[in-house]
């Protein structure tokens, strides 16, 4: 394993340079290859490959660390009918050919480079090169004229991100954004201790549901219709939650029931599978979450508009991928990993830069869908 000495990741707008410490080990390749082409762009296996590794350090950063695995046990569980490996770098080819798209389309938008990020692009692009070892600059496709092109793509990928969403409408009202609240207790039918849990019998639950069931109807019938004090009279805990008809958890015909409530109204003790619940609407409308619920539809909107114009643009450019040679790079047994140890005086300074780094990526959690980009 050899050790990538300098660290460049993206180039941010302001000309600075988010950071990884890698590791790799494997064979040469022919880093000159075209293996894509987007309209009269060519993507050579140096550039593809670069990309690819540098989003596998920070997926092998993020995960091995939190999960214990090896890099090879991660990369190589089961995930959609193949391997967690394979379903990522599908996902990528994508989100490589839109970076050639966006850079196609800076001028649209008056986007271009600054000469202070492409004099930052150049010296980390040189400093990589330079302080690296050949063995490991071959395994990453660490050279120059890669390193640079990835840089630029990703700087103006980052740059082209506020105009491509602009002009969405942002007007919203508080009718379409409107977020209720509730307050609730829940019933499991599970018994806990400090270490352990078990499922009750069948006659516990008839006795926990006349217990829930009497909580709500006493609730219903009580002036103060205060949940905390009989919660705390019946050793129960208090939950919160913001809520519109759209919103399933904690349990999908709990929050239908609440939904049809209006404020200070308790629902019946409604059963789930797991145990039961009974709440009580404490607002129509949650000043705090239906604001946030407005920035989420706008942030919505603009990904919308985002990905609308990439579809627009893929649909009108010729592009072509070789997956085959895609497919040979692999993660599992080529290893590219940020070291465990540090230099003490890069500390503070790389602990800032790993957390860009993992912004860039948008790490995706295995298990879940691979739809976010990641640049």
């Amino acid at each position: 394993m050899k050790l990538l000495k300098k660290r460049c990741v993206a180039a941010a707008a302001a000309g600075t340079l988010a950071a990884a410490l890698l590791m790799g080990c494997g064979s040469s390749v022919d880093d000159n290859e075209v293996v894509g082409t987007v309209g009269e762009s060519e993507i050579s296996f140096g550039v593809a490959n670069f990309y690819l590794r540098m989003v596998q350090s920070r997926y092998e950063a993020y995960y091995t660390t939190l999960t214990g695995d090896t890099p090879a046990e991660f990369w190589l569980q089961d995930w959609d009918g193949g391997t967690y490996q394979e379903s990522i770098k599908k996902n990528l080819v994508e989100k490589l050919e839109d970076l050639y798209l966006i850079r196609q389309h800076a001028q649209e938008y008056d986007v271009a480079l600054t000469e202070e990020e492409e004099k930052a692009i150049a010296k980390a692009a040189a400093d990589f090169e330079e302080d690296n070892s050949l063995e490991a600059k071959e395994l990453v496709s660490g050279h120059t004229e890669y390193i640079q092109e990835y840089l630029e793509l990703a700087t103006i990928q980052e740059k082209m991100d506020e105009p491509m969403k602009a002009g969405v409408d942002e007007d919203i009202s508080d009718e379409d954004a409107a977020q209720k609240s509730m307050k609730y207790v829940y019933f499991p039918y599970v018994k806990e201790d400090d270490e352990n849990s078990e499922a009750i019998s069948d006659e516990e639950k008839k006795e926990l549901k006349t217990k829930a069931e009497k909580f709500a109807k006493d609730l219903q019938e009580s002036e103060e219709k205060d949940i905390d004090a009989a919660a705390k009279e019946a050793d129960l805990e208090v939950e919160t939650v913001t809520f519109d008809s759209d919103t399933k958890a904690p349990n999908a015909d709990f929050m239908k029931a609440a939904d049809k409530l209006k404020e200070n109204e308790v629902t019946d003790a409604v059963e789930s599978d797991d145990g039961l619940y009974v709440g009580i609407v404490t607002s129509l409308l949650d000043r705090e979450a239906t604001d946030t619920k407005k920035e989420q539809i706008i942030e919505e909107r603009k990904t919308e508009q985002y990905n609308s114009l990439l579809k627009k643009w893929r649909e009108e450019t010729e592009i072509s991928f070789n997956e085959e040679r895609w497919q040979e790079i692999d993660f599992a047994y080529e290893g590219v990993a940020i070291p465990k140890k540090e230099d003490d005086a890069k500390a503070d300074n790389d602990k800032k830069e790993d957390s860009a780094a993992e912004k860039d990526a948008d790490i995706e959690e295995p298990g879940k869908d691979s739809g976010t980009e990641e640049e």
